[in-house]
């Protein structure tokens, strides 16, 4: 009989805790959230690719890879002296914040559409973290094309988005500022129609790779073998 749902991850969390402890593993013994930030990073790039793929087994896979350094973080943070936390207070947290930006499911607000919902948890969110502008709080280290559409959405929703920047082709290509108006261009048109450019890039960018390889493999079977005597 399968366990109550989430039972599964104080499993995790004892695994973790063994690794972590005298007598554990000397490799997780050594590491910190800094030395981890990389693995991090990885491990999210590799979840994307599973799902740009389309194969569950994969997407399972790589999940569990990024539910272990979340869980190896909070172990870390356990362990600091003057400020420590547990993967409990994690959870306690999100749980605490989902309620709280869901009034419309938790409380006696109504949200009739997704956009309602979206607009919703702007206002909270600023409320929260007593933001001024709209545009508080977007990582500037995000990927160019997310951080360009994270910009268009927040504005947006605000009601203070400038006029949208014309989509054309830059009158001199060698210009960065032209050409980034242009991709600026194509991140807001692809908003507009509910397209993420950032997976769709990602997508087009596999799409090539494969056509690159079809033509490296059919190169090789026309090159002529050299034989030797």
């Amino acid at each position: 009989m399968p366990g109550e749902p989430g039972e599964a991850l104080l499993r995790l969390v004892a695994v973790i805790d063994r690794l972590r402890s005298p007598g554990g593993c000397p490799w997780d013994r050594e590491q910190t959230h800094e030395s981890l930030a990389t693995y991090l990073l990885e491990e999210t790039y590799e979840t994307l690719e599973a799902i740009d793929t389309g194969n569950r087994a994969h997407l399972r896979e790589e999940l569990g890879d990024l539910l272990l350094q979340i869980v190896f973080h909070a172990r870390i943070a356990a362990e600091h002296t003057d400020d420590p936390w547990t993967v409990d207070d994690v959870a306690i947290d999100i749980a605490d914040k989902l309620m709280c930006r869901h009034p419309h499911v938790f409380g006696d607000a109504t949200a009739e559409t997704a956009a309602h919902v979206e607009a919703a948890w702007d206002r909270l969110k600023a409320a929260e973290k007593s933001r001024t502008s709209a545009l508080d709080g977007i990582p500037a280290s995000l990927p160019a094309l997310s951080l360009a559409v994270k910009t268009l959405g927040r504005a947006h929703r605000a009601g203070v988005a400038p006029d949208p920047p014309a989509l054309e082709a830059p009158a001199d290509p060698s210009d960065p500022a032209a050409v980034g108006e242009v991709l600026l261009a194509m991140a807001h048109a692809a908003r507009s129609n509910g397209v993420d450019p950032e997976q769709a890039l990602r997508q087009a960018v596999r799409r090539y790779s494969e056509q690159v390889r079809r033509i490296e493999e059919a190169r090789d079977r026309d090159q002529p073998r050299v034989t030797h005597p």
